[in-house]
């Protein structure tokens, strides 16, 4: 799934840089393929710059324009991070996934606080 860039990813829990780590208890994901980018996550953090949509307080965005590099590495373990292209207010999502199945996120913002998810990996059913 990692190597052929098609996953989802549901978050469990997150973990803002400031504020205590919660369990998340609704679906949110970031679901990927070859030519899409799907994200749909909360924040909880610090802002530098307001949406202009007060509903659209999370990470929420689509991309068609991002690049994606993935490393293997010891122990079945991958690297993976994906820069949009057409998002000015994400730089990078890094994940970190295991052959279990569990991963962690880390996202970078322009104007939010990074912040870090904890879940798993599911094979893309569409």
């Amino acid at each position: 799934m990692v190597d052929s860039s098609r996953f989802v990813f549901v978050a469990d829990r997150v973990s803002p840089m400031r504020g205590r780590t919660r369990n998340l208890t609704s679906r949110y994901t970031v679901k990927l393929t070859k030519d899409s980018l799907d994200c749909d996550l909360p924040f909880f953090g610090r802002a530098t710059q307001a949406p202009m949509d007060p509903s659209q307080g999370g990470i929420q965005f689509v991309s068609n324009k991002f690049s994606y590099d993935v490393t293997s590495k010891k122990g079945d373990q991958w690297d993976v991070t994906i820069k949009p292209g057409d998002n000015t207010s994400v730089q990078q999502l890094f994940f970190n996934i295991f052959s279990n199945g569990s991963a962690n996120l880390n996202v970078i913002s322009t104007y939010r606080d990074a912040i870090s998810f904890s879940g798993h990996i599911e094979r893309r059913k569409e």
